[in-house]
């Protein structure tokens, strides 16, 4: 069970994200820095104790109309080492946590606790939480397909990751051969569901509107 703290960060996640996003192929331009608020998310449980697993839903308000990025994190307390250089190379950055010391942060899509949780999430072995509560379910996050989920599977190697314009796939290979993971990463309030098996969940706009989305997807293949 993940512990959330009420505590300091510094830099804030917000501050580590508003220098990382503009680097992302999936970024949407505004002519501006970003300026973030927060606008919902969830959390799951590393079954080890040892990364934070966030999935952290962000609203940039520097442009003429507010974007919304789906941006899942995981939390450190020691860089990643080899072999998982797809998450060495997903770094955001490094913060100093009130209670747990120096934090390394990442992109959680090149974190392979993250894959494996992501992937138990859609089989039904991990149960979402609360992103803001100790030892609480979230039942507002929603599973959909689920009578074409493939075979229940865990990875069996390094995954790869691919950024593109529309999203983050990710190569997930199992005993069973592989999977693909794909996760959101500019929220649509309009978006139909995926034709894969997908996981919903809320989130708000600045002015208090809430909407629902797709936040990843999972098929076979690669």
């Amino acid at each position: 069970m993940a512990v959330v703290h009420r505590t300091t960060m510094e830099p804030g996640k917000l501050e580590l994200l508003e220098s990382w996003l503009p680097t992302r192929p999936w970024y949407v331009p505004t002519g501006s820095a970003p300026v973030l608020s927060r606008a919902g998310g969830f959390r799951l449980d590393d079954p080890e104790g040892e990364v934070g697993i966030e999935f952290m839903v962000v609203t940039d308000g520097s442009g003429d109309r507010p974007v919304t990025y789906h941006v899942p994190l995981t939390y450190r307390g020691a860089p990643l080492e080899a072999p998982h250089e797809d998450g060495r190379d997903a770094l955001v950055g490094t913060s100093e946590h009130g209670v747990l010391g120096r934090r390394w942060i990442y992109d959680a899509t090149g974190d392979p606790v993250f894959v494996a949780q992501l992937l138990a999430l859609f089989q039904g072995r991990a149960e979402p939480q609360a992103q803001s509560e100790t030892d609480t379910p979230d039942r507002t996050v929603a599973r959909h397909g689920d009578d074409a989920l493939p075979p229940p599977a865990s990875p069996a190697g390094r995954s790869t990751v691919s950024d593109g314009p529309d999203g983050t796939a990710v190569a997930v290979p199992t005993a069973d051969g592989p999977l693909t993971l794909t996760v959101v990463r500019v929220l649509d309030p309009a978006a139909p569901l995926p034709a894969h098996p997908s996981v919903t969940a809320p989130w708000k706009l600045p002015d208090g509107t809430e909407h629902r989305s797709p936040f990843a997807s999972l098929r076979t293949g690669s």
